[in-house]
């Protein structure tokens, strides 16, 4: 980590480890570092949109969603799109 800060995947793993150790401010602050560092790195969309949900905000979560969609559709990644859009839709309903 110190090496390589700005490494997405290692960002990404060591916030599911936050998330798994239930600490939520620590794993959203992973999250939100990939998105800063890389808004192209689509797999921190959903679970950043998880945790969301997870601490009660769904709108910022939706918002989350909606982004990631809009990125994974750039991308051509219809896999983490359909996630992300079935995410978006249970959480609306």
């Amino acid at each position: 980590m110190k090496a390589t800060p700005n490494d997405c995947f290692l960002n990404h793993a060591l916030a599911l480890e936050y998330v798994k150790a239930g600490d939520e401010i620590n794993a959203r602050k992973y999250f939100e570092h990939n998105l800063s560092s890389d808004a192209g790195y689509v797999a921190t969309y959903y679970h950043l949109g998880k945790l969301l949900e997870r601490i009660s905000e769904p709108a910022s979560a939706m918002s989350i969603y909606e982004q990631g969609m809009e990125r994974a559709k750039a991308a051509k990644d219809m896999h983490s799109y359909s996630e992300l859009q079935a995410a978006y839709e249970d959480l609306a309903d």
